[in-house]
């Protein structure tokens, strides 16, 4: 009856220490809902955009590009969302790397194309 009694309180514990229930957020960190965060990168493509047609050099779009890119590790849905994500994360680097080349239209592109790609994100949503 011990043994019976012991397991079962172990495999409790275990259940109720490991759901997601009890999962938090660091202190101090935002989170964002999926469209939210889809929103937020496509402002800072488009500020990207404004800043090759108000005309910066390659290097301040860079950095433009690389605050996009890091802001789309903020959209958290399924995996068909993030394989999506993943590919139009990809035309940022592109635009990205054309960019630092300053090859400014080419960049202008592919930022076009990568915006185009997160905003339909929204649909696999």
């Amino acid at each position: 009856m011990k043994k019976i009694l012991l397991s079962l309180l172990i495999a409790t514990s275990m259940g109720a220490a490991s759901t997601s229930v009890w999962a938090e957020t660091d202190a101090g960190r935002v989170t964002y809902k999926p469209v939210e965060a889809i929103d937020m990168v496509s402002g800072k493509i488009k500020v990207a955009i404004d800043a090759i047609t108000s005309g910066s050099d390659g290097e301040a779009v860079a950095a433009l590009i690389k605050d996009a890119m890091d802001a789309s590790k903020e959209i958290n849905a399924n995996d068909k969302v993030d394989m999506a994500r993943t590919r139009a994360n990809n035309k940022l680097k592109s635009a990205r790397n054309h960019a630092k080349d300053s090859a400014l239209q080419e960049a202008e592109q592919e930022l076009k194309n990568a915006q185009k790609s997160f905003q339909d994100l929204k649909g696999l949503l």
